[in-house]
């Protein structure tokens, strides 16, 4: 029934005037604290958070700050709870709303950009010329939940129409949290990259998005896809999304070899550099062939130093991506609902949202080998 606001709720799912949520303070400082609870506006929805993964660049914005910003500047100390691979069910619909209906489960975008600027016009809206500080009006429309607005680490959030991705019954709460972490993957492969069948794809890093990387990459057709890394449970699982060959980069003299020997002395046409360290951006450039592509996937904490001369001479082209991107979670959730990877092999670890500290513990030291930790708001 709709308000005289506009807004749509039903008795089916009553909505709490208050709500937990994690709020950040000093860095690494996180308190469970109460919320109002928000209300969509015009092409909004109000999500009740039924799970939410634990992200790296999670743990990044809560010890660093960076690549969050908020009113600003820093998130800390702003009342601002972070997280942002959430899914849900919408609880009301905001103003205008009939695409989606009370009690659908969906999955979340990270980024509406302010569909204003340049870059929202050509579909780059993780690119948004408004992010963050939307020229000091925070109406200018750009939102990205967990990085200039509240985030996941709650029990209700507010998404623009745009962000959502519907999850089909079958698919489990957890499973519907990596869908953004394979829209990431998708994104570089297809959007930034271009990919074709046929090409070769090397991955460097056995994190969440490396190895959706390798799931995405067989998934269109590359081959061979090779996945280089240091743990040998995490290349096993790269194995059973789809990877033609695993390299442990410890057992190697010599990685850039290890990756010729298997694709020949030209190179690969594609690596994703998931590892976002020097060696590894450097070891890209050498492994690549005339003409290839680099995207790199990871934040690296300090500046590094490239081997430009060898990416001139050889035609090299290099990007970075910032998430999802393009809607390709859409994409992305089209091949997890006709099973053509089995994204859950990376989910290792599921806590409830009171016990989030020691989750992000879990994900932060990698205990038990974590590769995804998610999070129940709804147990």
């Amino acid at each position: 029934m709709r308000s005289a606001d506009g807004i749509e709720t039903s008795d089916e799912m009553p909505i709490p005037e208050r709500m937990k949520a994690w709020v950040l303070g000093d860095p690494d400082v996180l308190t469970l604290s109460e919320k109002p609870v928000p209300m969509p506006g015009r092409a909004e929805v109000l999500v009740r958070i039924d799970a939410v993964a634990i992200c790296a660049t999670d743990l990044e914005i809560i010890h660093y700050g960076s690549p969050a910003l908020i009113q600003g500047g820093p998130p800390f100390n702003k009342d601002f709870t972070p997280g942002h691979e959430y899914m849900g069910t919408i609880a009301a619909l905001g103003p205008g709303v009939d695409e989606y209906r009370i009690g659908e489960r969906v999955t979340v975008e990270i980024h509406a950009g302010c569909g204003q600027c340049k870059r929202c016009r050509q579909g780059m809206y993780t690119a948004c010329l408004n992010y963050g500080l939307n020229y000091g009006n925070v109406d200018k429309g750009h939102r990205a939940n967990g990085f200039t607005t509240d985030g996941g680490f709650c029990e209700y959030a507010v998404n623009n129409i745009n962000t959502l991705v519907s999850v089909p019954d079958d698919m489990s709460d957890e499973e519907a949290t990596l869908v953004v972490t394979a829209g990431t993957s998708m994104y570089g492969l297809t959007e930034l990259g271009g990919l074709v069948a046929g090409e070769s794809v090397v991955v460097t890093g056995p994190g969440p998005i490396g190895l959706l990387a390798v799931a995405v990459a067989k998934a269109l057709g590359a081959g061979p896809v090779i996945l280089t890394g240091t743990r040998d449970a995490r290349l096993e699982i790269g194995k059973k999304l789809g990877a033609d060959y695993v390299i442990n980069v410890r057992s190697e003299a010599n990685t850039v070899d290890a990756i010729k020997r298997i694709i020949g002395e030209k190179g690969a046409d594609y690596v994703i550099e998931c590892a976002g360290t020097e060696d590894a951006v450097n070891e890209a450039i050498q492994m690549i062939n005339r003409g290839g592509k680099i995207c790199l996937a990871a934040f690296p904490h300090d500046p590094v130093t490239v081997d430009l001369p060898n990416m001139v001479r050889n035609n090299v082209y290099i990007y970075g991506i910032r998430g999802e991107g393009k809607s390709a979670t859409h994409r992305a959730m089209g091949f997890m609902r006709e099973k053509r990877f089995d994204a859950s092999l990376i989910h290792t670890h599921t806590f409830a949202l009171d016990d989030l500290p020691t989750a992000l513990r879990y994900a932060r030291e990698r205990i038990e080998d974590a590769i995804k930790v998610v999070v129940k708001a709804q147990m």
